[in-house]
């Protein structure tokens, strides 16, 4: 897939906080003292007291569907393409077709990968899975998109490097809270899905049905 080398911080102004995008770590200075995009910083002199400060446009329904769309294509990392593949998918499947796309997300093995703390953003997840460094049930698995399910048990490869790179990632994302419906065994540095996720877990603030109402006029 395209990957994004632009400024983190000029897509998080903008669609706010994408965790699997910038990683649980502490936000940076700049990213705290950094509001949305067109909103005043709250350091801003205010010597100009006859000046009013503009007022953020008022956003139309299609900018809000293609924000809540931009959040999901940043913050797992897909291309615009991969996103629409996932929510015709969703709509093949019985049940909530928002709630559905968000666990097609978090099945692929990237999220998973990022969620169990191997990897510090979905983008460091992706490039280990690549190097050959993740097994799914004992057979190493470097496609990132690799859809798990239920029982599959993801661990590392047998290999100094592959241990070494990966228990670094856990020690830094050690205060990090794994998702409910994923098991994390710390001494084998082992996870096990045992459920589909459900909507309480995911961590990314986005309205999944603002994403559907968008692709529907496609």
């Amino acid at each position: 897939m395209s990957k994004y080398r632009g400024p983190k911080l000029k897509i998080t102004r903008r669609l706010g906080d994408l965790p699997a995008f910038t990683g649980l770590k502490k936000k940076s200075k700049k990213i705290q003292k950094a509001g949305k995009a067109g909103q005043p910083h709250k350091n801003q002199s205010s010597s100009r007291q006859d000046v009013s400060p503009k007022q953020p446009k008022k956003l139309t329904q299609y900018a809000l569907r293609l924000e809540e769309k931009q959040k999901l294509k940043f913050n797992y990392g897909l291309t615009e393409k991969q996103l629409y593949n996932y929510v015709k998918e969703a709509r093949r499947k019985k049940g909530v077709t928002g709630l559905i796309l968000l666990q097609l997300l978090e099945m692929r093995l990237d999220s998973i990968c990022f969620a169990l703390g191997f990897g510090t953003t979905i983008g460091n997840a992706r490039q280990i899975i690549n190097h050959r460094h993740i097994t799914v049930n004992g057979k190493i698995v470097n496609i990132p998109s690799f859809q798990c399910r239920i029982n599959d048990v993801i661990n590392i490869k047998e290999k100094a490097t592959s241990k070494n790179l990966v228990q670094k990632n856990l020690e830094v994302n050690k205060t990090m809270s794994r998702p409910t419906h994923m098991k994390f065994d710390t001494e084998k540095a082992e996870g096990q899905v045992i459920n589909y996720c459900d909507r309480k877990s995911i961590q990314l603030k986005v309205d999944e049905l603002l994403v559907i109402e968008y692709y529907s006029r496609r």
